[in-house]
């Protein structure tokens, strides 16, 4: 099926997958119904290589699908940003198995085939802050065996394939500097058990639980070392932005765009009796109005024009690529608390959507490289040009 990016295609997936937004935000469940107008309209698999049969679409396409995907429901742009990354990553530079990698893309033609790097656990926290997995992939005569506990993994038993990152227990391997990779996992292989520990403020419906590997048994290629840096030390790819990291802003993006719609719409219908018009029509909502979109058109011209540079092959933007991201996440929550402000208690009832636009959109706080550590790098670099 051809690929349809239009204005009009994307904004009627908008559409469809808002129908059911707030029923999967209240109920938590996977949200099966926005998966499936995003599969059925192609989106899932947007990125998948034209080495593979794929539409092949580039970064800046798939920003655009995420941020549709994203003003409809942010779970569903979720669970979309993670496996339209992991195609866009095989694409680039094939790290999966072949045969591995094809039964992908067969469960993709029968539905959403949900795909998510499995990384964050109870004990390390937060990869990008540094340390190593205490999960382990044990080399044994026909492959691995993998056991651990992982936290925040996003599609819970919704997964058609984990991505695990693990360190690699091998009989002839240094024990002091153990390879370190991630494991190619089908996601119902025997041994794994879900914990549900997800209730969340945001992103309600993504699944985002606890799983536990009990010896689950994988061939000898679903192990695939991530290399050390020259200087030999590991290094989490999590850690930095990257060409291919603006898909998760892309859809807060969405969110944004999406309180924004809320506002406007809220506007033009509340009519106070002591005013006798619409509030759209005062000067004051429509300050606030104009202050939303304004923290929307810059989200939107930093995500796009970043990706422009690179495009262009301008790599003077990658030490800067980080704080574009925080940049970002800025604006969106700036928008969306802007439009609450202005409501009031409208805008905190559970029943009216902005209160879960405003609450998804604080949990673009959470994706790495997060702000603490992005303003540390981006001081150092400006106060030690040197060390560049």
């Amino acid at each position: 099926m051809s690929l349809d990016l239009s204005e009009e295609a994307l904004a009627k997936v908008t559409a469809e997958i808002a129908v059911t937004a707030a029923q999967f935000d209240r109920t938590a469940e996977l949200p099966w119904p926005g998966l499936w107008a995003a599969h059925n309209a192609g989106l899932l698999t947007a990125s998948v290589g034209r080495q593979f049969g794929g539409p092949g679409a580039g970064p800046r396409e798939v920003a655009r699908i995420l941020t549709a995907i994203g003003e409809g429901d942010a779970s569903v742009g979720l669970l979309a940003a993670n496996t339209l990354l992991t195609h866009a990553a095989q694409a680039a530079g094939p790290t999966w198995p072949a045969e591995t990698y094809d039964d992908l893309l067969r469960r993709s033609k029968d539905g959403p085939a949900l795909v998510n790097a499995i990384r964050a656990e109870p004990e390390l926290g937060a990869p990008a802050r540094g340390g190593l997995p205490k999960t382990t992939a044990t080399r044994t005569g026909g492959g691995w065996v993998l056991n651990g506990r992982k936290a925040y993994a996003t599609g819970g038993a919704g997964l058609a394939y984990h991505v695990v990152w693990a360190v690699a227990d091998e009989p002839d391997g240094d024990p002091d500097r153990p390879r370190v990779g991630h494991v190619v996992v089908a996601g119902d292989r025997p041994g794994i058990t879900w914990v549900d520990t997800w209730d969340h403020l945001g992103l309600r419906a993504s699944n985002t639980h606890d799983v536990v590997y009990t010896d689950v048994h994988v061939p000898a290629d679903a192990f695939v070392e991530i290399p050390r840096g020259p200087d030999g030390v590991y290094r989490d790819p999590a850690a930095a932005a990257g060409p291919g990291s603006f898909g998760h802003p892309a859809l807060y993006i969405g969110v944004a765009r999406a309180a924004r719609a809320t506002f406007a719409a809220f506007a033009r219908e509340r009519v106070p009796a002591a005013l006798g018009r619409p509030i759209a029509q005062t000067e004051r909502i429509q300050a606030v109005a104009g202050e939303i979109d304004l923290q929307i058109v810059t989200a939107e011209t930093l995500l796009h024009g970043a990706l422009l540079r690179l495009e262009a092959g301008d790599r003077s933007i990658l030490p800067e690529l980080s704080a574009v991201k925080v940049a970002i996440a800025r604006a969106v929550i700036a928008a969306t608390q802007t439009a609450v402000a202005a409501l009031g208690n409208p805008g905190l009832s559970r029943h009216h959507p902005l209160e879960r636009h405003l609450r998804d959109a604080l949990c673009i706080r959470v994706h790495p490289p997060q702000e603490d550590t992005v303003l540390l790098a981006s001081g150092r670099r400006i106060l030690n040009p040197e060390k560049d």
